[in-house]
């Protein structure tokens, strides 16, 4: 007699997903990729749609930005911000890579003096050229750089222009010297480290990495996956903030009612304003029961992103009227006094 097969288990019933909108501050830990980690904290959050802003090396620990639902459309912000980190050099030791997990190449002495290193430090702030590593998520041929470094295959690269802020010496010690910098978009502080070697005439490899900003958010305000894991449902989603976090900074300007329906739909408003590049828009919030305040975009609605033009308000990432009365319940990040006004329309 023929014996049945045994019966598979039961799989688990899939979690459902569910809209959330916001941002998440998110201190990465070592040894994770940025990926992995969003992916661990949309688990979490059971959220729909989520993105980060911009690729934190695993080897680097700090501030990673998670976007959720409508602002993964401000994201974009986040990856053209300054950002600031502390990093720890070894000195006299050159290695594959620039960090610690490369073959050494090269053992030189440490024969500098303070002098010499502040010197150093300075020839390398503002702006200057620098060749992107090949352990890099530069793409070339459709492939990332540093798939290439790990096959021992090196690519011709062009050197970019970036610009150091700000190179302050923090702590040095013989061979250990840390600093801290704020830095462009698409600087690699891995070449910084090899560069500042190459100064000092002893070499240097990156031996760790720390983001602690990222235009104006700040890794203080970040939590862990540890961290985040021990909240409740209701905890995690409190922890998200508005979108418009990401735009802290930006000028911003009010619609009355009218106009910021006609914006909302991308019809462009005349304005009796000077160009500008960017703007955040607010319009008034269906739930305040009386117009707010120049200053306060505590009870207005965030309707997105403009620039003025030729006096033309033109939209540019806008939100859905949905999407809109979701942010409502998140109270919209308190906007600089002396650069939110009221728009007259015209």
């Amino acid at each position: 007699m023929r014996r049945a097969a045994p019966r598979a288990a039961p799989k688990a019933p899939r979690v459902p997903r569910r809209a959330l909108h916001g941002v998440l501050l998110l201190d990465k830990p070592l040894g994770w990729s940025s990926n992995d980690a969003l992916q661990k904290v949309k688990g979490m959050l059971r959220a729909e749609k989520g993105g980060h802003t911009g690729t934190l090396d695993p080897l680097a620990s700090g501030l990673l930005p998670l976007c959720f639902g409508a602002a993964t459309k401000f994201s974009q912000a986040s990856l053209e911000a300054d950002k600031t980190y502390r990093a720890t050099l070894q000195l006299g030791v050159t290695r594959a890579g620039g960090d610690r997990e490369g073959a050494v190449l090269e053992t030189r002495p440490i024969g500098f003096d303070e002098a010499a290193l502040h010197g150093a430090c300075a020839a390398l702030t503002g702006e200057i050229d620098q060749l992107p590593p090949m352990h890099s998520a530069l793409k070339h041929e459709g492939r990332a750089l540093y798939e290439y470094a790990r096959a021992g295959v090196e690519i011709e690269r062009t050197a970019r222009r970036v610009s150091i802020y700000r190179l302050d010496i923090l702590h040095w010690q013989h061979d250990m010297l840390e600093i801290e910098v704020r830095v462009s978009k698409g600087t690699y502080i891995r070449s910084l480290a090899e560069d500042l070697g190459r100064l000092l005439g002893c070499g240097a490899h990156l031996a760790a990495l720390r983001r602690t900003a990222s235009g104006p958010l700040r890794v203080a305000g970040a939590i862990t996956i540890d961290g985040l894991a021990a909240l409740s449902d209701a905890e995690r989603e409190a922890r998200l903030l508005h979108p418009d976090v990401l735009l802290a900074g930006w000028p911003a300007v009010r619609l009355a009612v009218d106009d910021a329906g006609r914006f909302l739909s991308g019809l462009r408003r005349r304005v009796d304003e000077i160009d500008c590049a960017a703007v955040r828009v607010y319009g008034p919030s269906p739930q305040a029961g009386s117009p707010s305040t120049e200053a306060d975009t505590r009870t207005s609605a965030f309707l997105g992103i403009a620039h003025v033009k030729a006096g033309e308000l033109i939209p540019g990432r806008l939100l859905s009227p949905p999407e809109v009365q979701a942010l409502l319940q998140i109270p919209a990040a308190q906007a600089e006094p002396n650069k939110f006004k009221q728009v007259s329309t015209t």
